[in-house]
């Protein structure tokens, strides 16, 4: 499986000194960082378990900045990785041992927010939740919400094609972006998309979102924004059987029915996140669905009502309606915040994220209970049931020999289980340095060579976030060969789940 990465520095003190001087000609006073203590704090992105000091950190103010940047990376034959927040899950923003780590936190500015267009055009650094707080007095926000929105970019949302809790209605990212402004390897600035419901050629923007940094750095985005609804209410569902809970799932879509959010947390995440945001979990439940609906107050009352029959007649045990939007947000902060309750629970966690078949999440879950067993680690289960993508929290203490390994291989396991079961590696957090070995089972070779002359057109050498998401074939054979000497299951063995 993917070997935990250390903290490593190869430096070449000339070219270090070559790439400061002309950096430090584009850039003002206290903008280029090379000092380890300096460059430790960009060292990973959200997953600490891959980790590697950046020769240079850069912190440029301005598009102008970022493309003078680019240039002199570009003559350098330097690598670029571009860094948001550095909230994302999969190493997507781990910087190279030789290259330039470009923060885009400065560049921070909503540029315009027009409300008879419903667009905000912002710079790649604000905060996801900052264009909703901006848009709130129009009556407007901005739909896609990952739990890290209080903190996390939009340009990072770009990158990953970023969800959030109500994506099942209102989309990812890609469904939410309308043109995005950026800076390819060369230092040349390309538009793609805009304000128009469609634009000629070949769709660039949908190809771009959810490419990790490959193909450009991102430097302004125009993004769509919607009317608030009237209301929003939750049904919260009890069951004592994860099977019958993923069945509910299944026939609340089969109804017709799209909710607003749709998630369901295992026992032993209710049981991790009620104490610490006291949301009013039944603890002893096996499953907790959360279902949502939102609209005008006629249209929650038909939804609600349609949901509640579907649940029981599911074999919920418990179902409770949100009376009032602080209920409605208190049901919801228990689920938006597992994350930071497996770390009271636990030392470490490593957040997984793959997607599934909506029939399969029941056979998934006993499935990750046997591995459980087998690699002596727990796991707490959160998940955008509605969709089918999984966020599995495998709980370990990288203080304890053999830990950290073991939650590793744990993890690559889940991918593989995923593909097997007809899914995908990554719903949201994408493949960065994480899940690169596991795009070898996912692709063929054919597929995995059309994304490289993707990458190739955009950026013909290679400088912009390398190493990542693209396996190369010789990485694919070295793990197709590891995965037969570790004797491995057999994918069609997995079907007895």
């Amino acid at each position: 499986m993917n070997a935990p990465l250390e903290p490593t520095r190869a430096i070449d003190p000339n070219k270090q000194a070559r790439a400061v001087a002309a950096l430090r000609t584009v850039l003002p006073e206290g903008a280029v960082l090379f000092a380890t203590e300096d460059t430790r704090p960009y060292e990973c992105d959200g997953l600490t378990m891959y980790r590697a000091l950046p020769l240079i950190v850069v912190l440029p103010a301005t598009e102008a900045e970022v493309i003078a940047v680019i240039r002199i990376c570009h003559d350098l034959g330097l690598p670029v990785v571009a860094r948001g927040a550095g909230t994302g899950l999969s190493g997507g923003a781990m910087p190279h041992a030789e290259g330039v780590l470009l923060s885009l936190a400065r560049l921070n500015r909503i540029l315009e927010l027009d409300p008879k267009s419903c667009t905000a055009r912002v710079q790649p650094g604000v905060r996801n939740l900052a264009i909703s707080e901006a848009a709130r007095p129009h009556g407007l926000y901005y739909a896609p919400d990952p739990s890290s929105q209080i903190a996390c970019t939009i340009g990072g949302n770009v990158a990953e094609n970023s969800g959030g809790v109500h994506c099942l209605k209102y989309g990812l990212t890609v469904h939410n972006v309308l043109g995005i402004r950026g800076v390819i390897s060369t230092g040349e600035v390309v538009e793609l998309g805009g304000a128009a419901p469609d634009t000629p050629g070949l769709d660039l923007l949908s190809l771009v979102i959810g490419s990790e940094g490959l193909l450009l750095v991102v430097t302004e985005v125009t993004v769509k924004l919607i009317p608030k609804p009237l209301l929003a209410q939750v049904v919260m569902a009890s069951f004592d059987d994860v099977e019958r809970a993923s069945q509910a799932v299944a026939d609340i879509i089969a109804a017709g029915l799209i909710p607003a959010g749709l998630e369901m947390m295992d026992q032993a995440a209710a049981r991790a996140v009620e104490p610490f945001v006291n949301a009013g979990y039944d603890l002893d439940a096996q499953a907790i669905l959360l279902a949502e609906s939102d609209g005008t107050p006629e249209e929650v009352a038909h939804e609600i009502e349609h949901m509640e029959a579907i649940l029981k007649a599911a074999g919920a045990t418990r179902c409770q309606v949100s009376q009032n939007e602080s209920e409605r947000l208190r049901f919801w902060a228990g689920r938006k915040n597992a994350f930071p309750a497996a770390g009271r629970v636990s030392p470490d966690y490593y957040c997984m994220d793959g997607t599934i078949p909506r029939s399969r999440v029941g056979a998934v879950l006993r499935a990750i209970a046997g591995m459980e067993q087998r690699y002596g680690l727990r796991c707490m289960n959160v998940f955008h049931a509605g969709d089918g993508n999984l966020h599995p929290l495998i709980l370990f203490d990288a203080n304890q020999p053999g830990e950290l390994e073991r939650a590793d291989a744990f993890g690559a396991e889940i991918l593989e289980l995923c593909v097997a079961m007809g899914g995908t590696i990554t719903g949201e957090h994408g493949v960065g340095i994480e899940k690169i070995n596991q795009m070898c089972s996912q692709f063929t070779q054919p597929e995995l060579a059309a994304f490289s002359a993707v990458k190739h057109a955009f950026d013909e050498v290679g400088l912009l976030n390398p190493q990542k998401l693209i396996p190369t074939l010789h990485r694919c054979a070295e793990y197709g060969a590891m995965k037969v000497h570790r004797g491995k299951v057999p994918f069609a063995e997995l079907e007895r789940f």
